[in-house]
């Protein structure tokens, strides 16, 4: 695609003193591919590389420029100053406004709440993280200075352990990156939108992650999860604890975790008290959905809401109506309101200006090998500023031989300018030497002042010796940076905010009470298709649809509350519910099981239970002529899951399975033709799931079991010549048996 516009070339000028340019004002044809890698790419790349992305020392642009600014006003110790002093100096450095200046400085800020560890110590109004409409008084009227914790950003950034550059106009130096102590990038959140990515870091526990970095150190394959247990947010809240999902966001630095508020129940005023809510959301989100769900009446347990948010914190209350549950109101908000809420990840981060999604251990690695360089160049820097300083010291020394001969040189050398060369010539020492040794001052050339700063000598070789050995060995820079770790997980370390809440403990998600209730007839076919309907579209048209070939192989008389497990022919049981499935009508085909609760790979149903208490028990009869009694119960769990393996035992191919609510009557039938009738009594319920069960039928050589089929009640009589006193046993003939009638019941 391309645009053109055609223009004559404009007459030259007739003053002679006017310039004039060739082909000014003119039009040329470009591609508009052309145009924007010229205009639109350089934008794109300034927005992820200088301004959108943290980078290994966990800052970003803005971030740096402002509080290397603090540092070198002194705001590190002493008194605080107006944040309106702070974001002028900072203009020499960011040319971006004082508006996105202050809002950098406010999220950084203690009275925010953004951070884990504020960098900002601040008085004043600074809003709150958790509030979307308290807004954060003017830079005139807050005072800022630097948190403690901003100490181990700077460290050592005076001894060229990272590099400088110039600001925007070239009048003064900033970093690129902070010599952090300790990976700042995991401690505190970071949420940046560039052009076409984002990054989204969530914060850890600062003792938790010291103490992870110190281990993967030692060993680069240590279990990370065992000491770094999840994300810690400032705004506290509980943490669903999925280990799968956690190890995802560790492996591959994308994912995202649930938070829920924490609250608490006041009996005596009748009310729930929230005082801490996830780190994705504000108070304001939280009433405003909240109010939408009474207004619509699918909240009816509460009579009031008010913010109750004061100096001392944040505070929600809700009052409640009398004999509500405070705990089942809760699980319904949980679900229908941000009191419970994802907080996503996306580790994002520039290495060497590239951005890239690295999961934990990457960023570990990035970041100790980012941190044994800047340990590296300290030394290095240190190493040489001692090693300056024994040169200058022995070249002092040798005055110490003959210090009157010093004096002498000096006395009788008569151009000043020559003194440093006529040292030079006298002590053999080269010029820096002879230079120090001319500024000593007369007071200063006597013995113990030399033999003094001469002592150094000894302690300077061996620091000198020492380092040498540092820079050679790695090892050596690891112990290092592992002593600085463990000092600042112990200076600034605090407890975890975010307490963990095991999914393992977490009821149905989906509360009965919403789900209405009315009978339902349910079918399920051989190829794994369910419905269903409801008695008054059945009554219209009862006639079923099927695929060619199939056959309804179950059906039954439900509620819509029933609870439905869908057994497979690969040992697993789905669980779900009759409201998880539409009405439908006996005409369509219905819902293929499979695809509807996404079972694996080439997995059939097997068979079908619905139970609204659980009672009752299961029969799994295998081809060995083994049954296994397992109480339905078994199936029962407080969890929201939804799939549970080993559901009944794989060592032996399953023939039937088979639902009984009480003790009765069951024929089994082999390939030999012989049949056998016991009583489920007869077998004890085993509490295993995947149990191999008991010995029923003792089967012939190569014979095995082929069918089994509960027994009514007014056929055991007419069956009573193959029913069997004790198991196993063989059981009888069944020449004379109608077995077509007996074993489709």
């Amino acid at each position: 695609m391309a645009g053109r516009r055609k223009k004559e070339a404009p007459a030259k000028p007739a003053n002679p003193n006017n310039a004039y340019i060739e082909g000014a004002g003119l039009m040329v044809e470009e591609r508009i591919t052309e145009t924007l890698r010229k205009n639109f790419m350089p934008y794109a790349m300034s927005a992820i590389v200088s301004r959108a992305l943290p980078e290994i020392d966990g800052f970003k642009p803005s971030h740096r420029k402002l509080l290397y600014t603090m540092y070198k006003m002194g705001l590190l110790s002493g008194a605080r100053t107006k944040s309106a002093n702070v974001v002028g100096q900072t203009m020499r450095l960011n040319p971006h406004g004082d508006a996105a200046i202050y809002e950098t400085m406010v999220r950084m800020a203690r009275g925010n709440e953004s951070l884990l560890h504020p960098y900002v110590d601040s008085k004043g109004n600074f809003g709150k993280v958790y509030s979307r409409d308290m807004a954060y008084a003017a830079p005139r009227y807050t005072e800022v200075k630097l948190e403690p914790i901003a100490a181990e950003l700077f460290a050592d950034i005076d001894k060229e352990t990272v590099d400088f550059v110039p600001n925007y106009d070239n009048t003064m130096q900033e970093p690129t990156l902070f010599p952090t102590t300790f990976p700042a990038v995991l401690v505190n959140a970071n949420v940046g939108i560039a052009v076409s990515m984002a990054s989204n870091v969530c914060p850890f526990n600062l003792a938790e992650v010291c103490e992870t970095t110190i281990a993967f150190i030692k060993d680069p394959s240590h279990d990370l999860l065992s000491t770094l247990k999840g994300p810690d947010f400032p705004t506290g809240g509980f943490l669903m604890y999925d280990e799968e999902e956690m190890r995802r966001i560790y492996d591959t630095g994308r994912g995202s975790v649930k938070v829920r508020s924490k609250w608490n129940y006041d009996k005596d005023a009748n009310c729930i008290e929230i005082t801490q809510i996830p780190y994705s959301t504000t108070i304001e989100a939280i009433m405003e959905k909240i109010i939408e769900l009474v207004k619509l009446k699918k909240i009816t347990e509460i009579s009031y809401l008010r913010d109750e948010t004061d100096i001392n914190g944040l505070k929600l209350t809700l009052d409640l109506k009398r004999g509500t549950d405070p705990e089942k109101l809760m699980q319904k908000l949980y679900r229908m309101t941000p009191l419970q809420d994802a907080v996503s990840c996306n580790f994002n981060i520039l290495i060497a200006g590239m951005p890239r999604v690295m999961g934990v251990r990457e960023i570990l690695d990035e970041w100790v090998a980012f941190r044994t360089e800047c340990i590296r160049r300290r030394v290095y820097f240190d190493l040489h500023k001692k090693m300056d300083k024994l040169h200058l010291l022995e070249g002092l020394e040798q005055i110490l031989l003959d210090i009157d001969k010093a004096i002498k040189i000096i006395r009788e050398t008569e151009e000043e300018s020559e003194v440093v060369s006529n040292l030079m010539i006298g002590f053999g020492i080269d010029k820096i030497q002879a230079e120090y040794v001319a500024e000593i001052k007369l007071r200063h050339l006597n013995r113990e002042y030399i033999m003094n700063r001469t002592k150094e000598i000894e302690q300077l070789r061996m620091d000198i010796a020492e380092m040498e050995d540092i820079l050679k060995d790695v090892k050596k820079i690891r112990k290092i940076m592992i002593a600085e770790l463990k000092a600042v997980g112990e200076k600034y370390g605090q407890p975890r905010r975010t307490l963990f809440y095991d999914l393992t403990d977490e009821p149905e998600s989906t509360a009965e009470e919403d789900i209405p209730d009315y009978p339902v007839h349910l079918f399920l076919s051989a190829e794994g298709y369910f419905k269903k309907i409801t008695p008054q579209s059945l009554r219209m048209s009862s006639e079923q649809k099927l695929k060619e070939g199939d056959v309804l192989t179950q059906q039954m008389n439900a509620s819509n509350r029933t609870e439905l497990l869908f057994f497979t022919d690969q040992a697993q049981v789905y669980k779900t519910r009759a409201s998880a499935f539409d009405d439908t009508k006996a005409s369509v085909l219905g819902d293929f099981v499979p695809v509807k609760l996404g079972f694996d790979d080439g997995e059939r149903v097997r068979y079908m239970v619905a139970t609204e208490d659980y009672s009752g028990f299961l029969l799994f009869c295998f081809e060995n002529g083994k049954v296994a009694k397992v109480p339905l119960s078994a199936y029962q769990t407080k969890t929201n899951r939804k799939k549970l393996a080993n559901a009944y035992s794989a060592k032996n191919p399953i023939v039937e399975i088979l639902y009984i609510r009480d003790d009765c009557g069951i024929l089994l039938r082999s390939t030999n033709n012989r049949a056998l009738m016991f009583n489920s009594a007869m077998l004890l319920p085993k509490s295993t799931r995947d149990s191999i069960g008991v010995q029923v039928m003792t089967l012939r050589a190569k014979a095995k079991l082929e069918s089994a089929a509960e027994v009514p009640e007014s056929r055991v009589a007419e069956l009573q010549k193959y029913a069997a006193k004790n198991i196993p046993a063989s059981g009888g003939m069944a020449k004379d048996m109608e077995l077509s009638g007996q074993m489709t019941l």
